[in-house]
């Protein structure tokens, strides 16, 4: 029997602005793919269906009149999202789960990113918690080179396990650093504490990792956070809600004051996108229902359309 790796997302809920659904993996043929990956894998019981699992449907329903953001001149990006450009973008839906195995919905993440990466498309993942990436990541090692892992958070995630689990959210980027194909990790705005242990920042360090405190970027800035990027890429991007400031991501379970701004995560994401191919990127941990305003939902859009742009204008669908 086929396994349907993804479904259209929940109800009435449009795709992420408007753009096509294409479920069929099969015949997968675009530039950008977004995917809703909703559940990482839980601890316990409470876990199983976390606040942050309603986060994909949440900002595509959330999302401004299509017309308007796909079609309109885009101050952030100095023309419309694509730019004039005959480029393919589509909504892969949200990956299936199985409630009697817990694995089964990063298997499916894993094989749907494998089949966006392998297409040279770029992948735009949607959470859940910070589990999600872990299969993301695992489906990299298509690309045959050596990737750089760019980070934002408030918290390391390098836990070995917790509760017995070694793939939830607090250890993705610890899992991350036992892929042969991922090399340089940076990790941008780490502040605050939660999920972190001493030896644990030993263990980073002892990698390699570039740690760059909230309040070094600050003291530094966002262009000096570039530099200590490799130039080149490839790179794929991570970023935990929390990473931001919550004035302007407030909806998510650990918020902690200092994290980046509006104007250092757009930079950072225009000027990775400058310096070599991002290969993908996800936004995760984001829970709609400690949302004020839709401050977070109109961020979240924000940071994903921006990112579509930059990719546009570096050049990687030409």
């Amino acid at each position: 029997m086929t396994v349907q790796l993804t479904a259209a997302p929940r109800g009435n809920t449009p795709t992420f602005l408007e753009f096509p659904l294409q479920l069929d993996l099969g015949s997968f043929n675009a530039d950008i793919a977004v995917l809703g990956v909703p559940f990482g894998l839980p601890y316990g019981a409470a876990e199983m269906a976390n606040d942050q699992s309603r986060a994909p449907d949440a900002l595509r329903a959330a999302s401004h009149q299509a017309y308007q953001v796909r079609e309109r001149h885009d101050w952030d990006l100095g023309g419309t999202l694509l730019d004039g450009r005959d480029i393919s973008i589509v909504d892969c839906g949200n990956v299936t789960a199985d409630p009697t195995d817990h694995q089964a919905h990063y298997r499916r993440a894993e094989a749907v990113a494998r089949q966006v990466f392998g297409a040279g498309a770029t992948l735009i993942t949607i959470g859940g918690d910070h589990g999600i990436p872990i299969p993301i990541m695992r489906a990299l090692d298509v690309i045959e080179r050596k990737i750089t892992l760019v980070h934002v958070d408030a918290h390391m995630d390098w836990r070995d396990e917790s509760n017995g689990v070694r793939e939830g959210f607090r250890s993705p980027i610890r899992r991350a650093s036992e892929m042969p194909w991922i090399d340089k990790i940076v990790q941008v705005g780490i502040r605050g504490f939660g999920s972190l242990h001493t030896e644990e920042i030993e263990e980073a360090r002892a990698y390699g990792s570039d740690i760059i405190t909230a309040y070094e970027m600050h003291d530094m800035g966002m262009d000096a956070v570039l530099e200590r990027i490799p130039d080149g890429g490839p790179y794929y991007l991570t970023i935990d809600a929390d990473g931001m400031d919550p004035a302007i991501m407030p909806a998510v379970i650990a918020q902690s004051p200092g994290g980046l701004n509006w104007l250092q995560i757009r930079k950072l994401v225009h000027g990775l996108a400058a310096k070599g191919r991002v290969l993908g990127m996800d936004l995760v941990e984001i829970a709609p229902s400690f949302d004020h305003g839709k401050i977070t939902m109109v961020h979240a859009e924000r940071l994903i359309c921006n990112f579509i742009g930059a990719c546009v204008r570096a050049g990687y669908y030409d």
